[in-house]
């Protein structure tokens, strides 16, 4: 059922879709089967949405970057975002252009998703939880509320990274400058569990199978199945798969 009050530019709609009232979906836009738009949401051209996606009142996808003549870095994207098949997104979250996101994946409410990155299958990236540019997230991986996950970062699969934890990109933040291979985040391997409050530095690598212990500031590499805690982070002993 499409609402005689949304806003319906495009014919490229499966069977069974639902657009309620005040929606907005672009010319240009794709919407697979049982796609359901709720009101206000915004559905920009260059966007494909896959069978079953559902999305959220308030919710923005295919948000144009803008520099503003604010920001160091040079932005760049394409015009076109992928949704895989039952993928939710939140009330009030936001998904710029450049973004491929896979099946049965839940983008919490408010969340942030910058361009050039992309995000696994069966991922929960939680409320208010940013993506910065240009970021790798792997299959089955959780990202709790309020974590920032930093321009040019790697995760592996199947992580777990609580909530409130930051991770960084700029060991030279006091120059103000973005130079390519300089502004490196954190890699981070599969099977890893960081704990709540925790700080990755800049170009730290998390070895696979790694536990990263509550409000731990990790200033160095961690080997992979080690435990590390405290400020800096230090290693205390070698662990198993266990822990999942």
């Amino acid at each position: 059922m499409i609402s005689p009050h949304a806003i319906v530019e495009t014919d490229d709609i499966g069977e069974g879709v639902d657009i309620a009232e005040f929606a907005v979906v672009r010319s240009g836009a794709s919407l697979g089967k049982g796609v359901r738009i709720h009101p206000h949401a915004v559905i920009e051209a260059g966007v494909r949405l896959d069978d079953g996606v559902e999305v959220f009142p308030g919710a923005y996808v295919g948000k144009e970057p803008k520099g503003a003549g604010a920001t160091a870095r040079a932005v760049r994207f394409d015009r076109r975002v992928i949704i895989g098949r039952g993928t939710s997104v939140g009330p009030h979250a936001v998904i710029y252009y450049d973004v491929e996101i896979g099946a049965g994946t839940l983008i919490g409410d408010g969340a942030s998703i910058r361009e050039q990155c992309r995000v696994g299958s069966s991922c929960i990236i939680s409320r208010y939880v940013t993506v910065n540019y240009n970021t790798r997230i792997g299959d089955r991986t959780r990202i709790m509320d309020l974590t920032h996950i930093t321009g040019n970062c790697v995760i592996g699969d199947d992580v777990f990274i609580s909530v409130l934890v930051s991770t960084a990109n700029d060991n030279e933040m006091v120059t103000r400058r973005y130079e390519e291979g300089k502004v490196v985040g954190p890699r981070i391997g599969s099977r890893v569990s960081i704990g709540e409050g925790a700080c990755i530095l800049p170009g730290v690598t998390v070895g696979d199978g790694a536990l990263i212990g509550a409000g731990s500031v990790v200033t160095k590499d961690v080997e992979p199945h080690a435990l590390v805690i405290g400020v800096p982070a230090r290693f205390v002993r070698k662990i198993g798969d266990e822990k999942l």
